[in-house]
C-alpha cells in the first residue's frame, strides 16, 4: 500500500494495526494536509457485519465536534477497500506516555498527578461530548487516547461505539474491546450504557496513577473474575501523594455496580475540575513531554502560583465590572444579550523560559472565572489551545488576531507579564473586536 495513490490520498506511512482495523498516514493531495486512513482488514472486507461496523464507526465520530475528539474527514465505503480518512494526530498514545515515565521507570507510580487530571479532564470532556449525542465509545483504553505535542488529548477509534437507536451489529453473547478495561456488566453480556465508559475511564486513571492495570489475570477467565469480583491493589502501595478527594474520583469510577458509580461523566468531571483547582499548578511543558528542570520551572512556578491565584481573582472581578457595563449599552443591546468572549494566551515578557507555564495558568483561571459569572460566553481553553497549536495557522497573524478570526469573540482578553527583580507585574487588556477598540487595561504589580 505504501506509495499507492486512492483517490486523491498518497499513502506514506503504515501507523499501526488493530483488530478493526489498519492505519496509514497519507497526503491529502487535493488540501494538502497529512490524514489519517483507516481500512478494513482485507480478510474481513466481506463480512457485512463487520463492514456495518466500520461504517457505524464513521457516523459515530463524525457525528462529534470537538477538540478532544479525532475528526473524521469522509468515509470511503465502495470498492474492496473501504476506508475512514481521519485527522492526523501527531504525538503518542497514552500507554507509551505512560510507560515512559520516569515515574513508572523508577516503579514509583505513572504521570505526576498534575498531569494526570489535566490529561483527565480533557478525556473527560471528550465524552461528555459522545454521551451528549447518545454515543457509548465501548473501548476507552490509553491505547486509543493520544496526547500531541503540546499536551492535547485525542479521544481515538469509535469503531465499537453504540449509536442510540442504531441497529446492534453484535450477538448478545459477544465481548468486544479490550478486556482489562471492561466494566463488569460489559463482561457479563447484560446491556451497557456511558456508564461503562466511566468505568473504563477509571481503569485509565488507575493507570496513569500507577503504571499498572487495577485489575490483572494470565488468562481470560482469570482477568473476567478478578475485573467482576476482585478490588484494585491499593493504590497507595504504588505512590503516597494522593489526595482523599482524587482517591473518592477514582473508587467511585470504578464501583462495580454501575449504579453505585458516577451517573454521568459530567458529574466525575466537575469533581475533575475542582482538584485542578486545587493543585493549583498545570504545567504545559512537562505535560507535552519537553524537558523540565525541576530547579528552574516548579520551584520558580510555586512561588508564583499563589500570588497569581490573588491576581486571577481580582482580573475576573475587573472583567465581570466591565462586562456588565459592556451588556447594558444601549447601543449593544440589540446585537447581542451575552458577548462571546475569548481569551488569550499570555505573553511571556520576563525572558525567563521557565515561566511560560504562567501564561497559560493565567489565560484558564480568566476563563474558567468567566465561564462561572454567566455573563459571557467564554470559549473553552481546550478550543482555544487548539487554535494555539494549529499546524496550519495564517502566516503573518498575531496569535490573538488568529483566536479572532477562529472565534468569531465580540470580546478579545490578552495580556503578557513581566518580571521587575523579584516583582510580578502583570498588564491584561479588554478589546472591542467588533470595533477595533481597547475597553480597559489593566496592570498590576505583585512584590
Amino acid at each position: 500500500m505504501i506509495g499507492k495513490t486512492i483517490s486523491h490520498y498518497k499513502i506514506l506511512e503504515k501507523l499501526g494495526e488493530g483488530g478493526m482495523g489498519i492505519v496509514y498516514t497519507a497526503q491529502d493531495t487535493k488540501l494538502d494536509r497529512s490524514v489519517a486512513l483507516k481500512f478494513l482488514p482485507s480478510h474481513l472486507t466481506k463480512n457485512e457485519i463487520d463492514l456495518a461496523r466500520f461504517v457505524q464507526e464513521a457516523k459515530a465520530a463524525a457525528a462529534l465536534n470537538h477538540p478532544n475528539v479525532c475528526t473524521i474527514h469522509e468515509i470511503h465505503d465502495e470498492g474492496e477497500n473501504p476506508f475512514i480518512v481521519m485527522e492526523y494526530v501527531e504525538g503518542e498514545t497514552l500507554r507509551n506516555k505512560i510507560i515512559k515515565s520516569p515515574l513508572s521507570r523508577r516503579d514509583l507510580g505513572g504521570l505526576p498527578i498534575e498531569n494526570v487530571i489535566y490529561i483527565a479532564i480533557q478525556i473527560a470532556e471528550a465524552l461528555k461530548a459522545a454521551h451528549g449525542k447518545g454515543i457509548v465509545h465501548r473501548d476507552i483504553k490509553s491505547e486509543n487516547i493520544m496526547v500531541t505535542d503540546t499536551g492535547q488529548v485525542k479521544v481515538m477509534d469509535f469503531g465499537l461505539a453504540k449509536l442510540r437507536g442504531s441497529v446492534k451489529l453484535t450477538k448478545s453473547s459477544s465481548t468486544v474491546g479490550t478486556m482489562a478495561y471492561m466494566s463488569p456488566e460489559h463482561l457479563q453480556g447484560k446491556e451497557v450504557d456511558s456508564r461503562a465508559d466511566i468505568f473504563s475511564f477509571g481503569v485509565v486513571l488507575y493507570e496513569m496513577l500507577t503504571g499498572q492495570l487495577p485489575f490483572k489475570g494470565e488468562y481470560d477467565s482469570a482477568m473476567m473474575y478478578s475485573i467482576v469480583n476482585e478490588e484494585p491493589e491499593p493504590i497507595q502501595q504504588y505512590r503516597s501523594d494522593l489526595s482523599s478527594e482524587l482517591l473518592h474520583v477514582l473508587n467511585r469510577a470504578l464501583e462495580k455496580n454501575p449504579e453505585e458509580r458516577y451517573q454521568s461523566v459530567n458529574d466525575m468531571l466537575i469533581d475533575l475540575k475542582r482538584l485542578k483547582r486545587e493543585t493549583g499548578r498545570i504545567s504545559l511543558k512537562s505535560i507535552s513531554g519537553k524537558t523540565v528542570s525541576p530547579e528552574s520551572e516548579s520551584a520558580k512556578t510555586l512561588r508564583l502560583s499563589k500570588r497569581w491565584r490573588i491576581i486571577g481573582i481580582g482580573i475576573v472581578s475587573v472583567l465581570v465590572i466591565i462586562f456588565f457595563i459592556w451588556r447594558n449599552w444601549p447601543a449593544r443591546k440589540a446585537k447581542s444579550a451575552r458577548p462571546r468572549v475569548v481569551v488569550s494566551v499570555f505573553e511571556n515578557r520576563t525572558g525567563d523560559s521557565s515561566l511560560d507555564a504562567l501564561g497559560s495558568m493565567a489565560m484558564d483561571w480568566i476563563t474558567q472565572g468567566l465561564a462561572q459569572t454567566g455573563v459571557a460566553e467564554v470559549v473553552p481553553t481546550v478550543s482555544v489551545m487548539q487554535y494555539v497549536n494549529a499546524a496550519n495557522a495564517p502566516q503573518g497573524k498575531s496569535l490573538l488576531q488568529r483566536l479572532i478570526a477562529q472565534t468569531g469573540a465580540g470580546i478579545a482578553v490578552s495580556g503578557a507579564y513581566y518580571l521587575q527583580g523579584e516583582n510580578l507585574q502583570f498588564q491584561a487588556e479588554v478589546t472591542d473586536t467588533e470595533r477595533d477598540e481597547l475597553i480597559h487595561a489593566f496592570s498590576s504589580v505583585i512584590g
